[in-house]
Parts: C-alpha cells; sequence; structure tokens
C-alpha cells in the first residue's frame, strides 16, 4: 500500500469554489489561500445562522495506545461513507500543530484513504492561523515585559506572572528560561517559559469564540499576573488585547478543506486535548451544523479527555446539544490495554482482548451518563481474527451498544458504509438526552471529583496544599460558576500512565489550579502534563525531505 503522502499527492481534488458550492457557499464568501484551501469571510454566518441545525456527531476513542486508534482517520472515513449512501455529511476537525508533525504523533489530517486534503499544507503552514496565535501570545509577553521595563505603573508582581511565550513547535530547552539579562536596556531579569501554541489560551480563546467581537472581550480578560498588592492583572490593563485580535482577525475565520473523496471539511483550530479543551472551532461546528444533514466531528486522544471537554466545556458554553457518539476502538489496542506485548499485537490473543475490553466498556458506560445513544466502530487491522472481532460484537450488544467494523483506511468511504448506515438508523430511532455530567452552581472541587469519580473512577482527589489555595482563590474572586479542564494522561484512565484497562477506586493528585478566564474554565493539572513537549530520540523531522522539484517526501 503507499504511504499517506503518496496517496494524498495522488488525489483528485476539486477546486475549493466547487466543494464550496456543494454546499452552498457561493463564491462571494471565500478568502482563497491558492486553488485548494478557503476562509469563510464574517458576512456568511448571517446569511445561514437562522437556518436548522443537522445532526451533530462526536467520533470519539478508547483510551490511546502505542498501536494507534484511528480516531481522525474513522472521522473523515464516516463523513466521506455518509455522502456514499447519499447522505449531506460535513466534517469538522483539528488542525495539526507542527509540534506532534516534526515530533512523534505525526499529523492530523486522517491516514490511508480517508484523508483531509491537501495533506503537506495542512500539517506544515496550512492558512496561517498556528502563526497568528503564536504572535498573539507572544505580543501580550512582550506588552509584559516592557510595561514593567517602562515603569510599571500596574505594579506588576514580576514573580507572580502567569503568562507564557508560545511557539508551535516541541523544544524542552525552552520549558523555563530567563528572560531580560544583558543589563538594565534589556529590562528586568525574571524566570519565564515557553508552552506549545496549542496548548496556549489563546488556542483555547480562539476556538470558543463566536464572533471578532467575542473574541476581542475573550482577550480582554486572560488573567496575566497579579499586582505587588495581589489584585489580577489582565490583558486589557495593558491596551493590547484590541492589537491581539487584530493579528487574530483573519485566523478566526474557518477553513474549508476537503476529503480524497471531496467531502467538505471545515478545519480550524487545534487546542491539546489534556491542557486545553482539545476540539476544533465552535465557529467550524456552528457552520457544519447548518450545511449538513450530520456533522461528523472529534476530540482529542480517548473519551475520558476530549469527549468530556467537548460535552463539558464547549457543548455547554456553545450551547450545542450533540446527538450521538462514535467510540472508535482496535482489537490491537484493546489486546494492549488488556497486557499483550507490543510485539504480540499481530497475534490472537482472546485472553488479552477479554481483559483490556474493560477500557472500551468504561468509554461506553461513559457516553450513557452524558445521555448520548453510543455506537462502536472497530478501525479493522489486517491481522485481526474472526474469533477477536466477534467477541467484541458480542460485548458490545451485551452493554447496548451497536458495533460496526471499519475498514475506511484501506478503502475509503467504501469500508465506513456498515457504520454510516448503522449511525444514521441510532440517529433516526434513538433521542438524545444529553447533559453534562455536573451543573454550573457545583463547587470547583464537586466539579473535579465528579469528573474524576464518574469519568475516570476514581475513589478519591487529593489536592496538594497550593492547589487547594488556589481553588479557594479563585472561587472567591467569582470563577466558581466556570467548567473545569483537568489536565492528566492521556493513556489512562488515571493520572498513571501506567494503569492500563479500567483501574478503580484510585487516587488522583491535583498539584495545580489556574485560571484561563478568557477562554472561561478553570485548568487542574494531575499527573507529570508538559506543557510543552520534546522531541524523541529521533523525531519524524528526520524523515521529512522536499526535492528539487518542491516535492514533500517522509510525512508520513
Amino acid at each position: 500500500m503507499l504511504s499517506d503522502i503518496q496517496i494524498a499527492q495522488n488525489a483528485k481534488m476539486k477546486p475549493i469554489r466547487e466543494v464550496a458550492e456543494g454546499i452552498g457557499i457561493s463564491e462571494e464568501y471565500l478568502e482563497y489561500y491558492g486553488k485548494y484551501k478557503a476562509k469563510i469571510s464574517e458576512d456568511f454566518w448571517r446569511e445561514i445562522e437562522d437556518k436548522p441545525n443537522g445532526k451533530l456527531v462526536l467520533v470519539t476513542a478508547i483510551n490511546p495506545t502505542p498501536a494507534g486508534e484511528g480516531k481522525t482517520t474513522t472521522t473523515v472515513g464516516l463523513g466521506q461513507a455518509l455522502c456514499k449512501i447519499g447522505k449531506n455529511a460535513v466534517i469538522a476537525l483539528r488542525e495539526p500543530s507542527l509540534g506532534p508533525v516534526m515530533g512523534i504523533k505525526g499529523g492530523a489530517a486522517g491516514g490511508g484513504y480517508a484523508q483531509v486534503v491537501p495533506m503537506e499544507d495542512i500539517n506544515l503552514h496550512f492558512t496561517g492561523d498556528m502563526h497568528a496565535i503564536t504572535s498573539a501570545c507572544n505580543l501580550l509577553s512582550a506588552a509584559i515585559d516592557n510595561h514593567i521595563h517602562q515603569g510599571n505603573e500596574l505594579k506588576i508582581d514580576a514573580r507572580r506572572i502567569l503568562w507564557k511565550r508560545a511557539m508551535d513547535m516541541n523544544d524542552r530547552a525552552l520549558r523555563n528560561i530567563i528572560v531580560g539579562l544583558g543589563g538594565k536596556i534589556n529590562g528586568f531579569p525574571r524566570e519565564d517559559g515557553f508552552m506549545i501554541t496549542v496548548a496556549s489560551e489563546v488556542m483555547a480563546i480562539l476556538c470558543l469564540s463566536n464572533d471578532i467581537s467575542d473574541l476581542k472581550r475573550r482577550l480582554g480578560s486572560i488573567l496575566v499576573a497579579y499586582d505587588i498588592d495581589g489584585n489580577s492583572v489582565f490583558a486589557r490593563d495593558l491596551k493590547v488585547d484590541g492589537a491581539m485580535c487584530a493579528l487574530l482577525r483573519d485566523a478566526i475565520k474557518p477553513n474549508l478543506v476537503q476529503t480524497l473523496e471531496n467531502t467538505p471539511c471545515f478545519m480550524h483550530g487545534g487546542p491539546f486535548a489534556n491542557i486545553a479543551h482539545g476540539c476544533n472551532s465552535v465557529r467550524a461546528t456552528k457552520l457544519a451544523l447548518k450545511l449538513g444533514d450530520y456533522c461528523i466531528t472529534e476530540a482529542g486522544f480517548g473519551a475520558d479527555l476530549g469527549a468530556e471537554k467537548f460535552l463539558d466545556i464547549k457543548c455547554r458554553l456553545a450551547g450545542l446539544k450533540p446527538d450521538a457518539a462514535v467510540i472508535v476502538a482496535t482489537v490491537r489496542a484493546l489486546k494492549y490495554n488488556g497486557g499483550a506485548a507490543r510485539d504480540t499485537l499481530s497475534e490472537e490473543n482472546i485472553d488479552a482482548l477479554k481483559r483490556g475490553s474493560v477500557n472500551l466498556l468504561k468509554h461506553i458506560e461513559n457516553m450513557k451518563k452524558y445521555g448520548l445513544p453510543a455506537i462502536v466502530a472497530i478501525n479493522e487491522f489486517p491481522s485481526d481474527t474472526e474469533a477477536e472481532i466477534e467477541y467484541l460484537a458480542k460485548i458490545c450488544e451485551e452493554n447496548g451498544a451497536e458495533f460496526a467494523v471499519s475498514t475506511v483506511f484501506s478503502d475509503g468511504g467504501d469500508g465506513g458504509v456498515d457504520l454510516a448506515e448503522k449511525l444514521v438508523r441510532l440517529l433516526d430511532t434513538t433521542k438524545s438526552e444529553f447533559k453534562p455530567i455536573y451543573p454550573d452552581d457545583f463547587s470547583l472541587r464537586e466539579k473535579i471529583e465528579t469528573v474524576a469519580r464518574e469519568i475516570y473512577g476514581a475513589g478519591s482527589v487529593t489536592y496538594t496544599t497550593a492547589a487547594a489555595r488556589e481553588i479557594d482563590s479563585l472561587e472567591s474572586a467569582g470563577f466558581k460558576e466556570m467548567p473545569v479542564c483537568i489536565a492528566k494522561t492521556q493513556y489512562s484512565l488515571s493520572d498513571d500512565p501506567k494503569l492500563l484497562g479500567r483501574p478503580e477506586g484510585f487516587d488522583i493528585t491535583v498539584r495545580q489550579v489556574r485560571v484561563s478566564a478568557g477562554a472561561g474554565f478553570v485548568v487542574a493539572l494531575t499527573g507529570d502534563i508538559m506543557t510543552m513537549p520534546g522531541l524523541p530520540k529521533a523525531p519524524a523531522a528526520n524523515l521529512i525531505d522536499v526535492d528539487a522539484d518542491g516535492k514533500i517526501s517522509g510525512l508520513f
């Protein structure tokens, strides 16, 4: 089989104008970025905002493993399959980050014959959204240091600056740095650091903003520091919220691209799924809902992270009501969860599958807690045996979840027809009773503990002294009503990446709490979560090249 990039480079793409026309977007609303990419202008939303919504389907997954699950691939393939059976489907995805692209995870445009194209553009600079977000982050950092250097009228306490610089690359050397060295002319020395752009609050804000006015308001509400008296200092106090918004004027406009089979896809925003909310932009999702009978979207990592944040943060803040969830799993990943060694995952092992399938069952159970009808999509690998597939079908049926095998990686939309037909039938016969897992008026501790207990399966939550003190401070400052964004490892339901399967009764330690006031949620950090990843020993960047004709190779 050809590599992902070879398949993408052989794609027969339609001019993006034709893709847009197919879902009712006339050329006057397109802002072109070449022949195959376009942003949708601000005026278009006013034309369609009163149209009824289609069905909102969230694609999520079991906890990720080194064996791979193929969540984005399934999302793309499902959208293609719905079109194959005559349905009007529009996909909404996140944009890739250069950090994972050059690191170890790879891109975010799907794989095999279920990809979004032009793949090289999407995985590299795309329409420049990531660079605009990075610039807005660093403008705020520059304004903070300049304000202190120019006399510090706001009396900012340099020891209590919360805001960090950003770049869209994995670079562990920048996690903790000293700025302002070199004498008086260069400002005041202080500790600082970088986070990866997709973990920044500006990214979360862009994805949760309804329009440019809302974006500006949220940017101004970023809590950047405390003054020497302990009072809050916001971005608007530094008078750079307008300039930050100007940098993001084009970035807030959703991007339209297409799949290998020319299915329309809005690809916009890309927050990390642990430190941020892990979902594409509200604007892209709402556009897809107005233009398609089915909006197929996804959320990062497993259902305990991305889906929980989609349901408890994005849907709550944006007023969205999902109609169903698709839970992606693989036989290989479930065997890994059941203790099978990575080099044996191609061998039939029903015992390991039985032990590991509890992870899938927990995610099915969790979707039921939200009132969402669920269908399990098994992303099939050639090594999967008939006995293994039959076992998974049986336990899904016993646990009240529809089940379908998907081969979209190798067969494109044709490989997802069974999944698409069963999803349509589920949506036609089962009504969603969605509600978030906790109400707005719970305390921050109650919200954290509800997610830990109900979604993760924890028995208790421990708070460090610093975390407990910060929670009390945030509630006193009026942030109690906000939802919580719990940052933990993606590899386990617990905060210990080594606890696979379905651990129960464990303790989770909240070590730090902070507010993303502009985004509208409180972040609780558990375990050893990095906001600036590092590159592996052999990064993917080592394999990427470009020839004399400008043709890229090695990009998956």
